[in-house]
């Protein structure tokens, strides 16, 4: 793709709009390291929700996506559809006891919910285990992408595209050292518009040039045809066909009945947390915390993931023959983007590409940098001035840039401990979830349970020899190992002694929970009214799965010129919708500290 001056011109502008946010923003975010990691804890809803989409929209997502519709169909993105189980969670269970909780960080959680040794040991240990390791891997594969797409884009060699790349991330480290989260916020807004914006146009660009969305259709229903003939479901469809290799029923069932609330993972962690609980720290109230997050999952699920997957389609047509392309899918998205988008918009395209990049990066220095510091720097290091720590904070988020620029030189080795690492998440889930609602659960119940879902699957991986690439085996690797590891934590919880009366008094306090589970607690607590809100929440978070799953397949249909079922979809998602809202109205915002 050669670019001209007025392109370059282009991309030097959104860098320097970037820049002058950060300069913009600098005075006001590095009062305090309250300001720098979590906006003053004023932020409202449509802002701190855009920037919880704009970071889950990498430079890689609709390359990923691009190379499941390839694989898979429409229906291959179930992958990530079915973590819509555990958003919605979020949205209607968590969202307000996080804000309530009143911390920085959410491992900062383990001392305001357990005591002692264990406590401080938990807080400790799940803060370098995130804020480096699994911090630095998905830096490196976010790194590692942008140059993928930079040699593909340029036609330059990859030392060429990982020099970029490591510009662009001094950009991005630059911003957030200025001006902390609020930094990030505000970039993600706009890289946000302008990214979601150039990928509707490259979508219709891209439909344009195959003879219209009738064509692509018609010759995917062709290809369809042929793809039968082994087995493999259509393309269109976006309902797995649970026959088949990829997605069998079992495999399926674990996705929709099990992963999204047993496993731990990076941005969709059971029971919220990462970087989506960081956004939640910092709105205005438990209002604006819960509209924050229904509005990533409506927007993350059911509105962003369609452009994508019509290049996707397209590029199946356009490409079914393509030796390249049928190695690597994922690189048809970069080959439409290279031969449909028109001369004069390819620098706003790479800029997006850009855009896409540095909100994951941005999000992920600031977010490491505050388990780093605020949960093992800050708590060793006493009596220090805010400036001191703001100061500290700046530099370690250098540090986490050089280091992650240092792991994509090492991603061939690194790529193969990402699953190494995520072991320790497997069967996790259950006890993120409880803890916020029943009082027995201590430290050692978490501590428990992390080393017996990284011991369980490593013997299952390396012993056994179960695979997690195979579906199958992936559905039995995580069956089992949630299985032994939820009845290990609840023995040794069992075994251990509760948390001190004082301890429960205070997070009940604090938290306020649902008060059904915490039995003699809530009843010694008179001072405060009991919550019973159960009910009410559990009618909203069911609500919520069908409306976005509705507004998901509706304007699937649409796009796919199917309007009369796709418009019925709306209308069904849209009285759901409108349930959550009298509910919302007539009890639900009563029970939120407004």
């Amino acid at each position: 793709m050669q670019l001209n001056y007025i392109d370059f011109i282009v991309i030097a502008l959104y860098f320097l709009f970037n820049l002058g946010v950060g300069i913009y923003l600098r005075k006001r975010a590095t009062r305090s390291v309250d300001d720098f990691f979590v906006g003053g804890r004023n932020i409202s809803w449509w802002l701190a929700g855009t920037s919880m989409v704009a970071t889950t929209f990498a430079a890689d997502t609709p390359l990923v996506v691009s190379g499941l519709v390839a694989r898979n169909g429409i229906a291959g993105n179930w992958i990530w559809w079915s973590m819509l189980f555990s958003g919605m969670l979020t949205v209607f269970f968590y969202a307000k006891l996080w804000r309530r909780a009143g911390v920085m960080t959410d491992v900062e959680f383990a001392e305001i919910r357990y005591s002692g040794k264990p406590a401080a040991f938990l807080r400790v240990f799940r803060a370098i285990y995130l804020g480096l390791p699994i911090n630095l891997i998905v830096m490196g594969w976010v790194n590692l992408a942008i140059v993928k797409i930079m040699m593909l884009v340029l036609g330059i060699n990859k030392i060429e595209a990982l020099i970029i790349a490591i510009v662009i991330m001094a950009i991005t480290a630059s911003i957030s050292t200025l001006s902390g989260l609020l930094g990030v916020l505000w970039t993600d807004l706009f890289q946000f518009v302008l990214k979601m914006g150039m990928v509707i146009v490259l979508a219709v660009f891209a439909v344009q040039a195959t003879g219209g969305m009738g064509n692509v259709i018609s010759q995917l229903h062709v290809i369809d045809k042929a793809r039968s003939a082994t087995g493999t479901s259509s393309i269109l469809a976006m309902v797995p066909d649970l026959n088949s290799a990829w997605m069998p029923v079992i495999t399926f069932c674990v996705y929709i009945a099990v992963n999204w609330w047993a496993s731990w993972y990076p941005g969709a962690e059971p029971g919220g947390g990462g970087y989506i609980a960081q956004r939640i720290f910092s709105a205005k109230n438990e209002k604006h915390s819960l509209l924050a997050t229904l509005w990533f999952n409506l927007a993350h699920y059911a509105l962003r993931p369609w452009p994508w997957v019509i290049v996707g389609l397209v590029a199946v047509v356009r490409y079914q023959h393509d030796a390249a392309y049928l190695r690597d899918p994922e690189i048809g998205y970069v080959k439409i983007m290279i031969s449909d988008l028109p001369a004069y918009l390819r620098g706003l395209m790479i800029a997006a590409f850009a855009a896409a990049y540095m909100s994951t990066i941005g999000t992920q220095l600031n977010w490491g940098a505050s388990y780093l510091v605020n949960d093992v720097y800050k708590r060793y290091v006493h009596n220090k001035p805010e400036k001191h720590y703001v100061k500290f904070s700046q530099l370690v988020t250098v540090v986490l840039m050089i280091l992650s620029a240092i792991a994509t030189f090492y991603m061939d080795s690194i790529g193969g401990a990402w699953k190494f690492l995520m072991a320790i998440g497997a069967g996790t889930g259950l006890v993120f979830i409880l803890r916020w609602f029943w009082w027995r659960i201590n430290a050692w119940s978490e501590i428990s349970a992390m080393i017996a879902s990284f011991v369980i699957s490593l013997i299952l991986q390396f012993g056994f020899h179960l695979n997690e690439d195979d579906p199958v085996q992936f559905a039995y690797l995580l069956l089992i190992t949630v299985g032994f590891t939820t009845v290990i934590w609840l023995t040794v919880t069992f075994l251990t002694k509760p948390e001190p009366d004082e301890k429960l008094y205070s997070f009940y306090r604090k938290v306020r929970p649902n008060a059904s589970m915490w039995g003699p607690i809530a009843k010694g607590a008179t001072d405060i009214t009991q919550t019973h809100d159960g009910i009410l929440n559990l009618t909203n978070w069911i609500c919520g799965v069908v409306m976005v799953y509705c507004f998901l397949f509706g304007l699937g249909h649409i796009i796919l010129q199917d309007v009369m079922l796709g418009v019925v979809f709306v209308i069904i998602g849209s009285i759901f919708g409108g349930i959550i809202y009298y509910q919302m109205n007539k009890r639900g915002w009563q029970i939120l500290n407004n």
